[in-house]
């Protein structure tokens, strides 16, 4: 199976410069495989303290058990339009946010950030935010170059404003002119390259994935090789820890859409990641329509290969996440 290998411009600036693409011998790539229905599932958090995941599914918030796979509800004071993707962010590390608590772009009543306490029990407004268009990623700084702020995404008319908002829900604009991003938004580990410790964010439209710096300098690193454009290209993203059980991913029923999706979580074991050549520290993309994953790796230059394929119909949202 031939993949895409994608290098980005090196050396010790950020030039927006332009991604070359060649073609490279990859291994064979795997299936996601459906793991559960869930009605309406838009994103997943990264592992809570004991191992459990928050489902964001129809304007809820659902907690997945790490022994068992099995859901229940949880903060019944939590709710969003149902129709609308309010991906959500677990808060740990270093950071001075409260431990636990899942953090939720909030799309209705004025745009801004909601906060669910790690119990569920408290649900509030942990922040406002300029009107800036469509609130379209959130993801923690886990490695610091950004102050362990919580990282807010917003796009209008093909332009990006990124958000960094500390613990105590003060907000400072990164930048207004950013390229047109939206997704699964990650930041990525001191070790991937040149790019550690910036947002890294896809544009299902060109294709590309973006690094954006801690002083707002976007610079192109990969052409992600995924077919492109509205509701088909690289959408959903996380990267790979040293130590996890599964790859987890939102597919979420869209009708109408030339990719309907099914209700599912998708799953993929690190045996199967492994056996296609994934390593730690890499970054998964993967597409919105038909669940097409690529494997990104940065040192001195960026590439992509392709290491999974989902079911066609798929119709991929929110983030990448890792359980034990």
């Amino acid at each position: 199976m031939l993949a895409v290998l994608a290098l980005a411009a090196c050396g010790s600036t950020r030039p927006a410069g332009h991604a070359q693409a060649v073609q490279i011998q990859a291994a064979q790539p795997v299936r996601w495989s459906a793991l559960r229905t869930v009605k309406g599932v838009v994103d997943l958090s990264g592992p809570r303290s004991d191992g459990s995941v928050v489902v964001a599914a129809a304007g809820r918030l659902w907690l997945r058990a790490a022994a068992t796979g099995s859901l229940k509800p949880f903060a019944p004071g939590y709710g969003s339009p149902a129709g609308l993707e309010a991906y959500i962010a677990l808060a740990g590390g270093r950071s001075c946010f409260h431990h636990g608590a899942t953090y939720a772009l909030r799309l209705a009543h004025g745009d801004g950030v909601t906060v669910v306490s790690a119990s569920g029990h408290t649900v509030s407004k942990f922040a406002g935010l300029p009107s800036a268009g469509l609130e379209n990623g959130i993801a923690f700084d886990q490695t610091g170059g950004f102050g362990h702020r919580l990282l807010v995404t917003a796009t209008r008319r093909g332009h990006t404003t990124v958000f960094a908002l500390d613990c105590h829900g003060h907000v400072q604009v990164l930048t207004r002119t950013g390229p047109r991003v939206e997704g699964g938004i990650a930041v990525a580990p001191a070790a991937f390259g040149r790019f550690g410790g910036d947002l890294i964010a896809p544009d299902e439209i060109s294709g590309r994935i973006y690094a954006i710096a801690p002083n707002g300098t976007a610079t192109p690193i990969v052409q992600s090789g995924i077919p492109h454009g509205q509701d088909i290209g690289v959408e959903s993203e996380g990267f790979v820890p040293r130590s996890y059980g599964l790859a987890l991913v939102a597919d979420r029923l869209t009708p109408g859409n030339p990719h309907p999706g099914d209700n599912l979580i998708l799953a993929l074991t690190r045996a199967t990641l492994a056996a296609a050549g994934v390593r730690a520290g890499e970054l998964l993309a993967v597409a919105e329509g038909g669940a097409q994953t690529v494997a990104v790796s940065c040192a001195r230059t960026c590439s992509a290969r392709t290491v999974a394929l989902g079911p066609p119909r798929a119709h991929v949202e929110g983030h990448v996440t890792f359980t034990g």
